[in-house]
C-alpha cells in the first residue's frame, strides 16, 4: 500500500555530503578520526560515562567504533563528532536513529572530566542541534537520559529540549532497570 505523504528528507540527503565540522559557541565539533582512539578510550574508562552511557573500549574497539561511525553516516543512520574546546578534546555528541521519512533523530552528549561545569556539553548539543534543523532539513529530535541523571537533564534543558514526560523502566543500566526522562527540540523552537 503506497504511503501518502512525502518523506520530510529523500534517501541520500545525508551521504551526499561529508559530514560537517560544525563551529558553534567556542566549540568545534569534527568527525572522529582514528588518531582520536585514545580519547575515546579515556573517556569511557571515566566512572561517570561509563555508568551512563554503559560502555568501555581499548584502543582497537575505540578504532573500530570510529569506523563504524563512519559507516553509519554513509548509511544515513547519525552521525558522531568530536567536540573540541580551544583545540583541546572536550567531549562527544551525535545524533543516531535518523529517520528521513519523519525528520527526526536522536541525539547524545558526554562531557570529559576536566570539561564539565562549563557549559561545553549543553553548548555541543545546541550547536549539532542547530545544524540539523537548518542544513540538513530535520524537523524533530529527541533526548533521553535516566532520570537518575540530574545533570543530563540540565544539560537537556539548556540546549532547548523541552521536557516530554517519562518512559518507565525503558533502560537497563549496570544497576537495574531506569525510568527514562524524554526531551525533545522542534526545528520551530530554534
Amino acid at each position: 500500500m503506497p504511503d501518502l505523504r512525502a518523506p520530510v528528507l529523500a534517501p541520500g540527503s545525508v551521504r551526499q555530503r561529508p559530514q560537517p565540522a560544525i563551529e558553534q559557541h567556542d566549540l568545534l565539533l569534527r568527525p572522529w578520526r582514528a588518531l582520536d582512539a585514545p580519547t575515546l578510550v579515556r573517556a569511557y574508562s571515566d566512572p561517570e560515562i561509563r555508568r551512563w552511557h554503559m560502555k568501555s573500549m581499548d584502543e582497537d574497539e575505540a578504532r573500530a567504533w570510529v569506523r563504524e561511525r563512519r559507516q553509519r553516516w554513509q548509511a544515513e543512520k547519525g552521525g558522531d563528532w568530536l567536540v573540541l574546546e580551544a583545540g583541546a578534546p572536550a567531549g562527544r555528541v551525535a545524533v543516531y536513529g535518523l529517520d528521513l521519512y519523519d525528520g527526526s533523530g536522536e541525539v547524545g552528549c558526554w562531557a570529559l572530566p576536566e570539561a564539565r561545569g562549563r557549559g561545553v556539553a549543553a553548548n555541543a548539543l545546541d550547536a549539532l542541534s542547530c545544524w540539523l534543523f537548518t542544513e540538513l532539513g530535520l524537523r524533530r529530535l529527541k533526548l533521553g537520559h535516566s532520570t537518575a541523571n540530574p545533570v543530563s537533564c540540565g544539560v537537556a534543558v539548556k540546549a532547548g529540549f523541552a521536557a516530554e514526560g517519562v518512559a518507565r523502566s525503558a533502560l537497563l543500566h549496570e544497576d537495574g532497570w531506569h525510568d527514562m526522562h524524554m526531551h525533545a527540540r522542534l526545528r520551530d523552537d530554534t
